[in-house]
């Protein structure tokens, strides 16, 4: 395995634990976070520093005190990791969380500097917000 897939497979196990101090300090001073769609509340581009109390805010919704991710399969090009992801959570409302992702990695001496996050807004809408 790559050192770039060797670091976003640790990231990515980090996160399915919800242990989000060590998904923090595996990012790099300035790193960022893209999230697709206009879901306010979600959507949008996270620097380090708003990245932290979004996630807090996220892993208080799950029962498992975290969202799994599961890397189906990853492609690494230089600096960059291409994974094709499945993710799991069991919500606090009793509604399951099962979303599929594509995410674009870019690590940077050992560290993951930009995330971007493609996933289904409407199923994390309708697991998320609706009422």
């Amino acid at each position: 395995m790559s050192d770039a897939k060797q670091i976003v497979s640790n990231f990515l196990a980090t996160f399915s634990r919800g242990d989000v101090d060590g998904v923090l300090d595996a990012m790099a001073d300035d790193a960022t976070w893209w999230v697709s769609g206009g879901l306010e509340g979600m959507s949008g581009t996270y620097d380090k520093a708003s990245f932290g109390p979004l996630l807090r805010g996220a892993t208080a919704l799950y029962v498992e005190g975290a969202l799994r991710i599961t890397p189906i399969s990853m492609i690494a090009e230089g600096d960059r990791v291409a994974v094709e992801a499945e993710g799991f959570a069991t919500m606090t409302s009793g509604r399951v969380y099962q979303p599929r992702y594509h995410f674009l990695i870019e690590v940077k001496v050992g560290k993951v500097r930009r995330v971007r996050e493609y996933m289904d807004t409407m199923h994390a809408w309708d697991t998320f917000f609706r009422p």
